[in-house]
């Protein structure tokens, strides 16, 4: 069944997002950065939003213990970043201290320059099989309604070509 759900979903379009938080370490912050597709709004009031992480992912247990992270909606063009940031953590490590990002300013996750970006702090979380559901409570929220988003479908980006604004 497993192999079939992963055909199956290939089909389904998403978006692409990287999501930040970081953890304190003596005299400095560590920034980590992940690329995620397991993403989706959850309610309006209050405003509600959920990412699906591995139950063995050290980015998770960052999240947690920090409690907050930022989340960036990429833009078309993102692709690079995209696949630099969805390695393991030790490959990772480079693309990180190199984003173009500013600390949020109510969270100090890393915020990108992208289509859209949410600041967030971890409201609940959840383990469902072998990920963990983080549901995070939107603090800020904005866009860039020029910057067209980048989708992932059938294992390949995408951009939306004559886009409704």
């Amino acid at each position: 069944m497993q192999s079939d759900l992963r055909t199956t979903m290939r089909h389904f379009a998403t978006g692409v997002c990287i999501v930040t938080t970081y953890a304190e370490q003596p005299h400095q912050r560590r920034h980590d950065a992940v690329t995620v597709n397991s993403f989706t709004s959850m309610s309006l009031d209050p405003p509600l939003v959920s990412v699906c992480l591995g139950v063995g992912s050290r980015f998770l247990a960052d999240l947690l213990r920090s409690g907050v992270c930022a989340v960036s909606i990429l833009a078309a063009g993102g692709e690079h970043l995209a696949r630099s940031l969805a390695r393991d953590r030790d490959a990772r490590y480079a693309a990180v201290r190199a984003l173009p990002a500013r600390p949020g300013g109510l969270t100090g996750a890393l915020v990108l320059d992208s289509a859209g970006w949410l600041e967030c702090k971890v409201r609940d979380h959840v383990v469902v099989g072998d990920h963990v559901l983080v549901i995070g409570e939107v603090l800020a929220a904005g866009s860039d309604d020029e910057q067209e988003p980048l989708i992932f479908l059938r294992g390949g980006f995408h951009t939306l070509e004559g886009t409704p604004r």
